[in-house]
């Protein structure tokens, strides 16, 4: 099964390029934060030093490190879901269910080597600019030199090898021990309901989330910059990851919602509308990571524009720290912008044979590209109301501890500046993809 693994990501490049960015950018990052763990085994540092390096490493890469790997995820259980033919082909000449879930588990654990292995060069010169920005910015002493090592390599191999492989067994065992003719009817139409560990989860998540919007706007009132900082970005971190684990739920219920409206467009509102509600775990795919740049951008954001309104005078560690926040946010949207368009991406060019069946019933490439267009504005309604929800669980509670105000004296064209940057590479991405598909013949788009 090993060798069929390595055959599959051989002749099927294209099906493992969303996996495969996904497990490259989210190595960098998490490499690029844990080589601070080998730069403070350097000599001549001090104490103050290896514990600012320590601390960044832990709490700040753990932020990034828990992202990357949900995201990756995410992205690998889309691709194995969209395989359900090719499972039930296995199947049907032979195949046992613990030899397919090998299979795919190896074609993980393939790619995860190769783009940590690729990953190296790019995490050393992103981790080198990073301790070159702490040390600018007098978060550290600027004399400190960089290391990559064990540290940095263990973890990144770790987390990636570890997130790919536990996410393709998991999504694996749940589509092999499906029934032949299920795991046909599986590729065509998903099973609108979430595992119970998932929603679980997802509500743990926002619950924590609340507790630290909560705690900022109280317990941490008038304490220090970088403390009430920290709390108050796990506020809109923690709850995007809890609305991103309920992302086919909101999705159907933004749907349902906006179903009347839709319907009134006609032929194409219609078709939308059942598309929709039968893909909403594919389409969650791209929802997650908007989610998360809009929340996570949201949030952070606002947090320094608040502070700057202030007009206190920062010390040398609260402008670090700044620094730091301005960066990290940086990283870690870019990574889930990316991942929003290859998500969208591989989700349209998977349709396909979708899209050649639709027109040989008569709709036209208009039509076709106008239920995509509708598709990806659901998903924008969808992801910038629930982000943004989640970025205020920071903005309000920090504006409260640092301004004694509800509403922040901050520029509205912070969040137009969020919002406009993913409304166009949704649309982008979404609608680029589906008239890359729909070049196919149709005929030929249904047989191949």
């Amino acid at each position: 099964m090993l060798t069929l693994a390595l055959r599959s990501i051989r002749f099927r490049t294209s099906a493992f390029v969303a996996s495969f960015i996904g497990m490259f950018l989210g190595t960098v990052i998490i490499m690029s934060f844990a080589s601070l763990l080998d730069t403070r085994t350097g000599t001549g540092i001090s104490a103050k030093d290896k514990d600012t390096l320590q601390i960044m490493a832990s709490v700040v890469g753990g932020y990034g490190l828990v992202i990357v790997a949900f995201a990756i995820a995410s992205t690998l259980t889309l691709t194995v879901r969209q395989r359900s033919a090719e499972i039930a082909l296995l199947k049907s000449v032979g195949a046992t269910p613990p030899q397919i879930t090998r299979m795919i588990v190896g074609e993980s654990m393939i790619l995860a080597v190769v783009a940590a292995i690729l990953a190296c060069p790019v995490a050393i010169l992103t981790g080198w600019a990073l301790v070159r920005l702490l040390g600018s910015s007098g978060t550290i002493n600027d004399d400190i030199g960089f290391r990559f090592g064990p540290y940095a390599i263990a973890v990144g191999f770790g987390v990636t090898l570890i997130a790919g492989t536990v996410a393709a067994g998991l999504t694996a065992r749940r589509t092999v021990h499906m029934r032949v003719v299920e795991s046909v009817r599986a590729a065509a139409i998903e099973t609108p309901r979430m595992s119970r560990r998932r929603v679980v989860a997802g509500w743990l998540f926002i619950a924590i989330g609340l507790n630290c919007a909560l705690m900022t706007a109280t317990v941490f009132n008038g304490q220090s910059i970088s403390t009430t900082q920290a709390v108050g970005a796990e506020a809109c971190i923690m709850s995007a990851i809890g609305l991103a684990l309920l992302a086919p739920a909101l999705i159907r219920a933004v749907t349902t919602a906006l179903a009347g409206m839709l319907e009134r467009l006609g032929a194409t509102g219609h078709l939308t509308v059942v598309n929709v509600r039968q893909r909403t775990a594919q389409m969650s795919g791209a929802l997650i990571p908007m989610i998360l740049v809009t929340s996570i951008s949201t949030g952070t954001l606002y947090m320094e524009s608040i502070e700057n309104s202030t007009g206190i005078k920062m010390s040398s560690d609260d402008k670090g720290l700044a620094t730091l926040n301005y960066v990290v946010v940086g990283m870690i949207c870019v990574f889930a912008a990316i991942m929003m368009v290859n998500s969208l991406i591989a989700a349209t060019i998977y349709r396909r044979r979708e899209f050649g069946q639709q027109r040989l019933v008569g709709s036209t490439p208009p039509q076709v590209l106008g239920m995509v267009s509708i598709e990806d504005a659901l998903l924008l309604v969808t992801g910038l109301i629930f982000g943004t929800v989640s970025g205020l669980l920071t903005v309000v509670p920090y504006s409260i501890a640092r301004t004694h105000s509800v509403v922040p004296n901050s520029s509205i064209g912070i969040y137009l500046g969020i919002a406009g940057t993913v409304v166009v590479l949704t649309l982008a991405a979404g609608i680029g993809a589906a008239r890359r598909a729909i070049r196919t013949p149709a005929v030929e788009a249904v047989t191949a």
